[in-house]
């Protein structure tokens, strides 16, 4: 079992500073950049919407009608760039639109059904369906669906990384040690990979560390500079636990 080292390339961290800095310039790289952004993490605000008490297809049509008066209007040149991170930013942009919005049938009007972004509302409604029932808020409900979308693109990258390499199988059984910490001995997991019980431990440990920079790179993609990496994770963490 190899465990090569791989370099972290390849990967813009600063997608949200550039839209920060770009202010009222309304460019096509500015517009990819925010397109990036927003297609990575929309799955919460489809929650944020339906823990409002709107059904599967009016939280479709607001989410698209959201998308849409977003970047036909250029509201992102409103962000504050020293206080506005993309996670705040997103959840106080939609909030104005759904104030904005009567009822579903102006939502429709005023872009409902026409999509700026590919979304895959099957999944986004399979996950809605995972969500715990508890009596949290609609805005705990987004910070703990954007922690966790945060989450499971940075293990994804980590896993891409370890299928490029040809090591599938090894991720397939050393991800147990982050998902499902303590329920299966090393020993156990030596056994599937063939190897001994120190070099699953040392494995182990590589892909926490591969993890942890992975998901520092996420966050540094949705904060305004590199020195709000920490604070940003500080929160997302906060919102898992609450």
């Amino acid at each position: 079992m190899t465990d090569s080292t791989n370099p972290r390339a390849g990967f813009a961290p600063t997608r949200w500073s550039l839209v920060l800095a770009a202010g009222k310039h309304d460019d096509e790289r500015t517009r990819a950049a925010l397109s990036e952004l927003c297609a990575a993490y929309w799955v919460p605000l489809y929650v944020y919407v339906r823990r409002r008490g709107h059904d599967a297809h009016a939280a479709e049509d607001l989410t698209q009608g959201f998308f849409a008066r977003l970047f036909e209007r250029n509201d992102f040149a409103a962000a504050d760039r020293n206080r506005g991170r993309f996670r705040t930013f997103l959840l106080a942009a939609l909030q104005h639109y759904l104030a904005d919005e009567r009822d579903r049938e102006r939502a429709l009007k005023r872009g409902g059904g026409v999509s700026t972004l590919s979304l895959d509302f099957e999944r986004a409604d399979s996950q809605w369906n995972l969500e715990p029932a508890t009596d949290a808020t609609p805005e705990r409900a987004y910070e703990r669906r954007f922690a966790n979308e945060l989450l499971a693109r940075a293990l994804a990258r980590v896993e891409r990384d370890y299928r490029e390499r040809g090591e599938a199988k090894a991720f397939e059984v050393l991800v147990l040690t982050l998902t499902a910490p303590g329920e299966l001995p090393y020993r156990e997991l030596a056994e599937r990979l063939a190897t001994t019980a120190g070099a699953v431990k040392v494995a182990a440990h590589r892909l926490r560390e591969r993890w942890r920079e992975a998901l520092r790179d996420e966050v540094a993609a949705i904060v305004g500079s590199q020195s709000e990496v920490d604070d940003e994770l500080a929160a997302l963490f906060a919102a898992l636990a609450s």
